[in-house]
């Protein structure tokens, strides 16, 4: 395991080192919207001061356009049994156009605008918040290393051990979920392999795409926000876009992928829309924003309102945990729900005097009309058209 951390080469190296979600709208996209054009907007929320970085950021975007799907990668994605050889042909074809990328600095503000059609858009998300956090990350702390993040995390599993006993652990269920704000992609990785074989009980997969190829790994995700939120302007009444995206997503994978996320506009609009019938066809929820224990007891009273023994679902949670969180989120629900645990940033970049990086790129607008996010915290709101904001509260009912 190398013990220096790499300076950037090219660092996103295969169409596949994106997340399992990615892919999976990617091809409800192409069946349902292909013409459907949307824009993404970068944003830090540290205020942080970009510039230094900004030429090799530039670079790194602009050597995307030389991927392509490999005869084994296309292998791979043919084995599973929901993605249609269409779309793996459609992948075949695909390659990035960094000309949908607008990239400039306002003051020490990094100003990043993606534009085009929705299909050969969808990819850049999570490879340009990768490749911004490896640029920063290589800059600021050119001596972490790998083998430091594995010693973190070495130090993580030893201290579950000693706090929680074999039958508290034995149903405890993690994923990694760290590839947009990774150390980088090697740290990624070792974390990853050490999960594999000194976690095997707990650890099930990885969101990572090409590190599950490789690995002989499940891919974790389903749908990200991004897919509700162009529902809001893809021809539904806005009353009923919510609904209309789980309907869409129930169509196109007939049973696989039944996790569906909750917070585009906030819990309690969600299961106002997630009745009977959508309760059955998924298998569960995804919590990313709010308190975890109160979304918790509001799905299992929901659950148990519509006659469903909620013991036959799950809840999966994914925002900013640590070991410790997840635990104790799994102790509380321990015999009422099952539970599972998607970790990222604390497996990903955890290394002394290394602060991760607070930075998202969000649908804004789709078909040239806004689209917004509301969640279950007002920190996590976005939007760039603030009348649009108080027209999707008002036909929500959300107060906040």
């Amino acid at each position: 395991m190398a013990a220096t951390y790499r300076a950037p080469g090219q660092i996103i190296t295969s169409l596949l080192d994106t997340d399992w979600y990615k892919l999976t709208m990617m091809q409800g996209v192409h069946h349902n919207y292909p013409n459907a054009s949307v824009t993404w907007e970068f944003r830090c929320r540290d205020a942080e001061d970009l510039r230094p970085y900004l030429d090799e950021i530039r670079a790194q975007i602009d050597g995307l356009a030389s991927l392509s799907l490999s005869e084994a990668e296309s292998d791979y994605l043919s084995g599973f049994a929901y993605m249609s050889p269409d779309f793996v042909r459609f992948l075949e074809l695909y390659r990035f156009r960094p000309q949908y990328v607008d990239l400039h600095m306002e003051g020490s503000e990094l100003c990043i605008v993606i534009d085009g059609p929705w299909t050969h858009s969808i990819l850049f998300e999570i490879v340009i918040l990768a490749i911004i956090s490896e640029v920063r990350n290589h800059t600021r702390n050119p001596g972490a290393s790998v083998d430091q993040a594995v010693s973190q995390l070495r130090a993580k599993m030893d201290r579950l051990r000693r706090d929680y006993t074999p039958a508290q652990l034995a149903d405890f269920r993690l994923a990694d979920f760290g590839t947009r704000r990774r150390l980088s992609q090697p740290v990624q990785e070792a974390i990853v392999e050490v999960l594999t074989k000194e976690f095997p009980g707990q650890f099930v997969g990885t969101s990572n795409v090409d590190i599950a190829r490789r690995h002989g790994l499940a891919p974790m995700g389903t749908m990200a926000h991004e897919w509700v939120m162009a529902h809001q302007q893809l021809g539904s009444r806005l009353v009923d876009s919510q609904r209309a995206a789980l309907e869409a997503w129930v169509q196109e994978y007939r049973g696989h992928l039944g996790v569906a996320l909750t917070d585009t506009i906030n819990l309690d609009a969600f299961l106002a829309d997630f009745d009977l019938y959508f309760a059955k066809l998924f298998d569960g929820l995804r919590h990313d924003s709010g308190d975890p224990m109160v979304f918790a007891e509001k799905c299992i009273r929901h659950y148990e309102t519509l006659g469903i023994d909620p013991r036959g679902k799950t809840l999966i949670f994914s925002d900013a945990l640590t070991f410790d969180s997840a635990m104790g989120i799994k102790t509380a629900l321990d015999g009422r729900i099952r539970t599972s645990f998607g970790i990222g940033t604390s497996l990903t970049c955890d290394l002394p005097d290394v602060k991760p990086m607070n930075m998202v790129i969000k649908l804004v607008a789709c078909n040239g009309q806004p689209v917004a996010k509301i969640s279950d915290a007002p920190g996590k709101m976005l939007s760039r058209d603030e009348a649009y904001v108080r027209y999707l509260k008002s036909v929500f009912g959300v107060s906040h």
